[in-house]
């Protein structure tokens, strides 16, 4: 028997991203158009939620037309709407879900609520057409550094997470203070590429021997003592670095972050029993973190199954992936559905 083609179409602006695709069964993206904010934010050294908002209702319409076109579909050949409620910046949040609400209701589709972190994990199977699961998961990102153990798309348990700061948040507040642009996360890879990684031992925190949560508080706090003096009393060197202290700083910050990153990750596929471990999420895209991972799961005998680069970073199309299975199980919202801030 041939399988039913369902075509979801998706939106996403839970952050700095206006977002919209179309893709069927899942895995087969039609469409994906995202308009970045990146120009916008970067004079502010990061996301401005009210400046944020306001490019999405300016952005949401011409994404979405841009999308249908480039899908070649109409309203009629689309059997839901799947839209990110959670989690995000609360007035971000807001347009899209609106947008979604306002579509379900005038073409007459089931609305489906997606949460924003779960589908990175979609995003790694987008292009990926094996069976996956079982799975431990890593899904990294500016706000957010969290460890699932997943046994399909939408059975997931989080069994660790970031008690302060995420990893890409440490990122962008490390190129903060080494005065580098934003987004801190490509700034801080591109200058230490070329630094020494061993140049400084900054503190990698674990949290105990059996810990899957993660801390990244004290190694921005490090960063910042070391160019400013211990408990900010010294003189700010920064404006007096050479390039090569600043490179040597950022690679010794960069291998601190994914040392542990890497560890915990493996230390979750053990207590997990799992052979597979799925890596998502705006730091992905991270390269050392991308090769370190990999050889790490090879000295292990893991399968690592990584979300493409174009796939990372926020985008509709793992959000209309996910809404896929929650299509199939049922799972539907009402026109009452709000944005959640926080992680559910």
């Amino acid at each position: 028997m041939t399988e039913k083609r369902v075509v979801i179409l998706g939106l996403e602006s839970s952050c700095d991203e206006t977002a919209a695709a179309v893709v069927a069964n899942g895995r087969q993206v039609l469409a994906s158009v995202v308009a970045s904010q990146v120009d916008l934010h970067r004079q502010f050294g990061g996301v401005v939620p009210e400046i944020a908002a306001r490019a999405h209702i300016e952005n949401i319409t011409p994404v979405l037309r841009e999308t249908l076109a480039e899908a070649k579909l109409d309203h009629n050949a689309v059997d839901a709407i799947a839209v990110a409620y959670c989690p995000g910046l609360t007035p971000a949040l807001l347009i899209s879900v609106t947008a979604a609400k306002t579509l379900a209701w005038a073409w007459g589709k089931p609305l489906i609520g997606v949460n924003h972190i779960h589908s990175h994990l979609q995003s790694v199977m987008l292009e990926h057409a094996e069976e996956v699961f079982p799975a431990v998961a890593l899904v990294v990102s500016g706000g957010h550094t969290s460890l699932y153990d997943c046994r399909s798309p939408v059975e997931l348990k989080l069994i660790g997470r970031t008690l302060d700061d995420a990893a890409g948040e440490a990122f962008d507040k490390v190129a903060m203070i080494l005065g580098l642009p934003y987004p801190g996360g490509p700034s801080v890879e591109k200058c230490g590429a070329s630094g020494d990684p061993k140049a400084i031992d900054f503190p990698r925190t674990y949290l105990g021997p059996d810990s899957l949560d993660f801390s990244f508080s004290g190694i921005k706090t490090a960063v910042l003592y070391h160019c400013r003096g211990q408990n900010m009393l010294g003189e700010n060197r920064t404006a007096s670095m050479s390039e090569r202290e600043k490179a040597d700083i950022c690679a010794s910050f960069q291998k601190a972050v994914v040392d542990v990153l890497v560890k915990k990750t493996l230390r979750a596929a053990e207590q997990c029993a799992a052979n597979t471990v799925l890596l998502g999420g705006g730091v992905a895209f991270n390269n050392c973190l991308r090769e370190r991972l990999e050889r790490a799961c090879e000295k292990a005998g893991k399968r690592l199954v990584i979300a493409s680069k174009k796939y990372c970073t926020d985008n509709a199309a793992m959000i209309a992936g996910l809404a896929y299975y929650k299509y199939i199980r049922g799972d539907f919202a009402d026109l009452t559905l709000e944005p959640v801030a926080s992680q559910k």
